[in-house]
């Protein structure tokens, strides 16, 4: 019987396991390229004197945000890291807050990744529901976030507590100079500049990417579809609309999974039945994990970061629902349910093709990575809030 058991037990693992690496396979090379694509953003375009224009929160100011977070791609931990240093050097706390979900939420390598695990429909649900989500919560913040609570944030943050990912947040390796676009881009600092963000980014993702496709692995393997098409009330559209955008960001708050780490688990419960608007609030709710909710304590007290949590979840939820009622009568709504996201074997097709082509890329970032000297970095990711003018001093480029 022990030995039986035993046996089972083993199996359920290595059937977890598979499904994960597949999965990792599966999404390895649109990785590697939206990684690419954020560094040769975030090395070429300057962005430093665009957070004078974040003082306030009037619809410029939110916009400026808004752009700078898109353009600054981050992971969850360092986005939140970056907004409170933004908040602590004065810009306002809703446009903190707008430039942290962008940051998240409206990158690029979001965007290739669900557009090639769960479709395009997802990815122009993410650009369509994203902006939505950041005007939703700064009329949250303008009617919650006000007077004392502000200025208590605003007093606990000056205090400098560390949280995750401070170093990371800190670092500018932007390429500086008045050369054009393309000049800077193919110029020697522009080189060690991208390779920089890509392997900082890689570096800094990559937790939350495995435990992602841990998780989802697990998921896939040992949860029965029924029981999620039973949680997610599929068969039931109507109460499906109403109860899944609530469900979402709930399972993404237990999950502990943030940044592209929980695209895999989402085309999993979409395989499970969860509506279109409950799976795209799941997507945007990986600024309201728990470790993240302490951090939030800890940067901005506990009142603030109740307010924030509520108001993040709140807009998450409305976003969802408008996003699935936007899209319902464009018929725009995907109706696959039975996303490829594990494969029993790995086989030469295009998939395979470019995970070696992709591979060959990230091999040589690595290697100019590695020619710079810059592998100390790594060891500064973790940092204090405040060494980050000494990291932007020692590591921007010339």
């Amino acid at each position: 019987m022990k030995k039986q058991v035993r046996m089972f037990v083993i199996n359920a693992v290595g059937d977890a396991l598979a499904a994960a690496a597949s999965m990792g396979w599966e999404i390895l090379w649109p990785l590697i390229l939206g990684f690419t694509l954020s560094g040769i953003i975030q090395a070429v375009v300057r962005t430093d004197q665009i957070t004078k224009l974040m003082r306030d929160d009037s619809p410029r100011a939110i916009s400026v945000a808004t752009g700078l977070g898109a353009l600054s791609s981050s992971c969850s931990y360092a986005a939140v890291a970056l907004a409170r240093a933004l908040f602590r050097k004065g810009a306002s706390l809703t446009s903190a807050m707008a430039f942290e979900v962008a940051s998240t939420n409206l990158v690029v390598e979001l965007g290739l990744i669900l557009a090639f695990v769960m479709g395009w429909q997802f990815t122009v649900a993410e650009f369509v529901g994203g902006p939505l989500m950041i005007i939703l919560i700064a009329l949250g913040f303008r009617l919650w976030m006000r007077g004392k609570i502000v200025d208590a944030a605003r007093e606990q943050a000056d205090k400098g507590l560390a949280g995750s990912m401070e170093g990371h947040a800190a670092m500018d390796m932007s390429v500086q100079g008045d050369q054009g676009f393309w000049r800077r881009l193919f110029s020697k600092p522009g080189l060690t500049s991208v390779s920089q963000y890509f392997v900082m980014d890689w570096a800094s993702v990559l937790r939350d990417i495995v435990i992602g496709l841990l998780i989802a692995g697990a998921f896939d393997a040992w949860v029965p579809k029924a029981w999620l098409q039973a949680l997610f009330l599929e068969g039931h559209p109507t109460l499906a609309f109403l109860v899944d955008p609530l469900i979402g960001p709930i399972l993404a708050m237990v999950s502990f999974v943030c940044s592209v780490g929980n695209v895999p688990l989402a085309a999993v419960l979409w395989n499970g039945g969860i509506s279109f608007g409950g799976v795209i609030s799941f997507i945007f709710a990986d600024l309201i994990i728990i470790p993240i909710i302490i951090i939030y304590r800890k940067y901005y007290g506990w009142k603030a970061a109740l307010r924030i949590t509520g108001i993040f979840y709140g807009a998450m939820v409305l976003a969802g629902y408008a996003v699935e009622l936007l899209f319902a009568p464009l018929h725009l709504i995907p109706t696959n349910r039975h996303l490829t996201i594990v494969t029993t074997s790995i086989s030469w097709n295009y998939t395979t093709w470019l995970n070696i082509v992709f591979l060959l890329i990230a091999a040589f970032l690595l290697v100019a990575f590695t020619r710079s000297g810059s592998w100390p970095m790594l060891r500064m990711m973790s940092g204090h809030p405040d060494t980050d003018d000494q990291a932007k001093a020692k590591h921007s480029q010339p």
